[in-house]
């Protein structure tokens, strides 16, 4: 299974001036984090990391320390997480006929959630890992008024990975492009398109890692995991 891995954000929220996947939780970047699952994922064997170049060095560095066993490929990254995916699925192999997609600011996510993503994606043209929600939710006008109140029975939050038919992505892509749309995840692409996504149990703690405060929540959830006090 091949494994993209969108790693061009910034870090303005973290209050940082660097690609936040470069700042440190738990004693190793946060993009280590995650190439650690991937490596540790028995389905997943060919990774894409899609970056804009002048982080390249620094990412290099760190698969020079990770010394991963899977070959890790270094995409240059678009102005916008959809460029960037568009740019990572032209960088696949011919052979490729399912990817999947998960952001490297999910740094938490488990070997067990890629094996299950890439088992999942043979069946369906497209899935998502996702979790119930478990509050209330409350759409709101531009007053600030309350509409009305979905019933959360029905709600998922998503999560990455976010697994595809490599062939119908690159279709939807190409719509994209052709029709000006601007999405913030590849599932929407599909749903616009009109193809069925299925919803895979994500993880609780497959948090994306935005603000200082998620930071802190990821080393609690690092240490627990290690073993640590």
């Amino acid at each position: 299974m091949h494994l993209l891995i969108p790693a061009a954000g910034t870090g303005r929220r973290m209050g940082s001036d660097r690609n936040k996947l470069l700042l440190v939780v738990g004693s190793k970047p946060i993009i280590a984090w995650t190439l650690l699952a991937a490596e540790a994922a028995s389905l997943i064997s060919w990774i894409g990391i899609i970056s804009q170049p002048y982080d390249w060095q620094d990412f290099q560095t760190i698969l020079t320390q990770l010394k991963l066993s899977k070959p890790v490929e270094l995409i240059q990254g678009g102005s916008t997480r959809q460029e960037s995916v568009y740019n990572g699925l032209q960088a696949l192999s011919h052979s490729a006929k399912e990817v999947l997609i998960h952001d490297g600011a999910r740094c938490l996510a488990t070997p067990d959630l890629f094996n299950s993503c890439a088992q999942a994606i043979r069946d369906c043209p497209g899935l998502i890992a996702a979790v119930p929600v478990k509050d209330t939710i409350k759409v709101v006008d531009e007053n600030g008024i309350i509409q009305s109140t979905p019933d959360r029975r029905q709600l998922w939050a998503a999560q990455t990975p976010q697994g595809f038919d490599v062939k119908l992505l690159k279709q939807c892509h190409a719509e994209g492009v052709r029709q000006g749309w601007e999405v913030t995840d590849d599932a929407a692409l599909f749903e616009k398109c009109g193809f069925p996504v299925r919803v895979i149990e994500g993880e609780e703690t497959n948090l994306k890692l935005t603000t200082p405060q998620d930071l802190a929540i990821a080393e609690f959830i690092l240490k627990t995991r290690l073993g640590e006090e």
